[in-house]
């Protein structure tokens, strides 16, 4: 008998989870952390029609997608990954690491002067299950995006970015806060609970 309650609740818990999962499907979306940039961006409003954006860490594209419809035909949206990605209409993705001058330039070409309105970052690094350093390669991944916001983000512009709540945490928000006006927590529903991951919302940079 309990084996069968206990498969049950593990039955149960998946198939909450997957709500999202089967929605994606659905709603023809790469992942289901779809879900979570449209539950942040109908709070917080922060792409629009003609939003200039950059995605960073942007394979499969959930988020690409997303923001290409909510940007429409004035804006644009760039996306930026180390793994390949299948085309989206209307995205410019460029496959290479941004550190690197070449991948960096490509960009700067694309963006052809245009100052950045938005960028957006939902890259976590290959888990290799030691949490010490799992949460090092994190914050070493939000730091390098918090770089790019820097560097390529219009004044007034706005940077939304996940984080592994954990070691470095607070110094990363104390980096955001120097950086951005403003600096909130959001956890979207279609974030696990499970999870410790939070996203942290920078708006309006210095």
């Amino acid at each position: 008998m309990a084996q069968r309650s206990k498969s049950s609740s593990a039955w149960l818990h998946e198939h909450v989870n997957d709500a999202y999962v089967k929605q994606a499907q659905k709603d023809g979306y790469r992942a289901r952390a779809a879900y979570k940039l449209l539950e942040i961006n109908e709070k917080d409003k922060l792409i629009k029609a003609g939003t200039v954006l950059a995605d960073l860490g942007s394979a499969p594209g959930s988020w690409s997608q997303v923001a290409a419809k909510l940007v429409g035909k004035q804006g644009r949206v760039f996306a930026l990954d180390i793994l390949p990605m299948e085309p989206i209409e209307g995205v410019d993705f460029i496959q290479g690491d941004f550190r690197e001058d070449s991948v960096l330039s490509e960009f700067e070409r694309l963006l052809d002067n245009r100052p950045l309105d938005v960028v957006i970052c939902d890259m976590a690094p290959n888990m290799a299950g030691n949490a010490v350093m799992d949460q090092a390669r994190s914050f070493y991944l939000c730091e390098l995006a918090l770089d790019f916001a820097q560097n390529h983000l219009k004044t007034g512009g706005s940077f939304l970015v996940k984080v592994f709540q954990g070691a470095g945490y607070q110094e990363y928000m104390q980096a955001m806060r120097e950086t951005f006006a403003v600096v909130q927590t959001r956890k979207p529903d279609a974030s696990r609970n499970r999870s410790s991951e939070i996203y942290l919302l920078g708006k309006n940079k210095r």
